[in-house]
This record gives structure tokens, sequence and C-alpha cells, in this order.
């Protein structure tokens, strides 16, 4: 249904861009370059029928909006949340991922990387 409304609305909206290009406006538009559409019925006929086809597919592009967000399938997909307030609130364990280094492993560490920039100085 929401592709169905989807379609719908683009069709409507495409035609409601062409009714709106066609009609007479206060500066002249496309209708005055329709000369046979003044034979059947006069300007004025033409005139309204285009505006109350503007004013359908208007409120059929509202209407189809609302029941393409309407009828969006959004069953079985998780809201989420802001990542710092679930840490927040408990709900996120990072320290099963996360262990700290003991005093020795540190100072292991300092030593080799210590170790390793004096030999880069040296090759210099």
């Amino acid at each position: 249904m929401f592709i169905l409304a989807t379609v719908l609305i683009i069709v409507a909206s495409i035609v409601l861009i062409l009714i709106v290009l066609v009609q007479n406006s206060k500066g002249g538009g496309l209708s005055s370059s329709f000369g046979g559409a003044n034979q059947f019925g006069g300007v004025v006929q033409t005139n309204k029928f285009l505006e109350k086809g503007t004013w359908i597919l208007a409120l059929a592009v509202l209407v189809l909006s609302i029941t393409a967000s309407v009828t969006l399938d959004t069953k079985g997909k998780k809201e989420e949340g802001s990542q710092i307030q679930e840490f927040l609130n408990g709900e996120v364990d990072y320290g099963s991922e996360v262990t700290p280094l003991s005093k020795e492993e540190i100072n292991n560490q300092n030593k080799e990387i210590e170790t390793e920039n004096k030999k880069k100085e040296d090759k210099k």
C-alpha cells in the first residue's frame, strides 16, 4: 500500500505541476497558447476547470501523503536511542570488551616504546 501511495503521489504531483503551468495567471500563462481551448467553452470555463483540478490534485497529494505515512511498515524495527543515554541508563556494558592493564604491562609497553624510539633516533 505504501508503494502504491508513493507512486500515486508522484503521478499527482507531476499532473499538478502541468496544470499550474497551463493556468492563465495575471501575466498570461501557457493557456493563452492553446487557442483551441477557447472554442470549447471559453476562457472562463477553462480557468475554472484548471482551478478545480489544482485544488483536487493538491488535496489528493495531501491525503495520499497521510495514507503513505500511516501505511509505512515500522514493525520489527528497533527505535534507536542515544548511545550515551543507553550507557548512562546501564543498558550497555562496555566493561566486558575492555580490560584494564596492570602496572607491569603498562611499564613493559612504555619500555618497548622507548626502545623503539631510541632505535629510530640512532638510525638518523
